[in-house]
């Protein structure tokens, strides 16, 4: 309120004044035509609002998520809002990298080194000299590795594989996890030390059943990116979608958008197109049509067998899906096959 002309004095009953600062955000938007984090929901907002506060530091963040939540998306987000925003941004699957080769990988090696090292190595720590190294599914590191990556926060200083000399890394590090670390450390599969240097700035990504009110926005995105040609959804269609539990996040609503792309022939995508779309596991029937009740243990077995059917031509996107590494996929799909017997899926 302010005072009119021959006003004096103060009235100790005006109301104060207050001013709201909105500041549009370049990572995250609820425009289903931008590349990049889209959602309005209380809790992407949220995740957001952390992500603003993080990015201008230096501090190292740890990114707390199911698989398919858009780890990478979120960490790429974080480097574009940072000073760092013009300096490389590096990407790595930990899981995706074979055991024998990931500290060659991390950081280098010598002419050499080992056996077929027929010149130096740049490893990806020096790749990302002064921007962002992100680490996808930290909990797949080796103890070894995991030594050498807390060296490394603690001094920022490393050592290429079989080299004397040693280099000064300039980088912030981000990580990710579906796994708990916590429970690994308590397991002694996690060094403690590495677990509390890396978690000193934790970010946790909404699973997408816990923002629903963003699956229209992604619907739109997803079927913009996949198809220069305007795709509708129908009522019912977009109902399925929304009603859907989603164990494998995001990546899988992309994944049902492709099919249903290539099954509605690049026309309006109906319930039709989406004859995937369960909301449980599929068990068998009671004569009732009643799902009948099985150990978790066979329940698993089920959502495996089911699983490979759907995404058995590439079981390291499968993996990533199923929330393990590839070791372990091959380890059950083996178990599964023993069980079964030759036959099996």
């Amino acid at each position: 309120m302010v005072p009119g002309p021959g006003h004096s004095g103060t009235n100790a009953e005006e109301a104060p004044v207050y001013l709201e600062r909105i500041i549009s955000s370049p990572a995250g938007r609820p425009d289903p035509r931008s590349e990049g984090l889209v959602g309005e929901s209380p809790a992407f907002v949220r995740m957001m609002a952390t992500i603003h506060k993080v990015a201008p530091q230096n501090a190292t963040v740890l990114l707390h998520g199911e698989t398919g939540t858009g780890k990478e998306l979120v960490s790429l987000a974080i480097h574009k809002l940072s000073p760092r925003a013009d300096r490389p941004f590096v990407a790595v699957d930990c899981s995706g990298l074979p055991e024998n080769l990931i500290e060659s990988e991390l950081f280098g090696h010598e002419k050499g080194a080992f056996t077929g090292a027929h010149t130096r190595k740049t490893g990806l720590v020096e790749a990302a000299t002064g921007g962002t190294l992100f680490l996808d599914e930290i909990g797949e590191l080796p103890l070894p590795v995991q030594a050498k990556l807390l060296r490394l926060l603690e001094t920022n200083v490393f050592r290429r594989v079989g080299g004397i000399e040693p280099l000064h890394a300039n980088i912030r590090l981000i990580s990710a996890t579906h796994r708990n670390l916590l429970a690994m450390v308590q397991a002694g599969s996690f060094r403690q030390d590495l677990f509390y240097r890396l978690n000193i700035f934790p970010v946790e990504l909404p699973p997408l059943r816990e923002r629903r009110e963003d699956i229209p926005l992604l619907v739109s995105s997803i079927l913009s990116r996949l198809s220069a040609a305007r795709i509708s959804v129908s009522r019912e269609a977009l109902a399925l979608l929304k009603r859907h539990s989603y164990p494998g996040n995001v990546r899988e609503l992309r994944n049902i958008l492709e099919r249903a792309l290539i099954l509605s022939d690049g026309h309006e995508i109906t319930p039709d197109h989406l004859p995937d779309l369960v909301d449980g596991l599929s068990s068998p029937a009671t004569p009732s049509g009643v799902p009948r009740l099985v150990s978790l243990e066979e329940a698993e077995r089920q959502y495996l067998s089911w699983a490979l059917a759907q995404k058995g031509d590439d079981l390291p996107e499968l993996a990533k899906i199923l929330g393990v590494s590839l070791r372990t996929l091959y380890r059950k799909i083996a178990d599964l096959r023993d069980l079964s017997g030759p036959s099996a899926t």
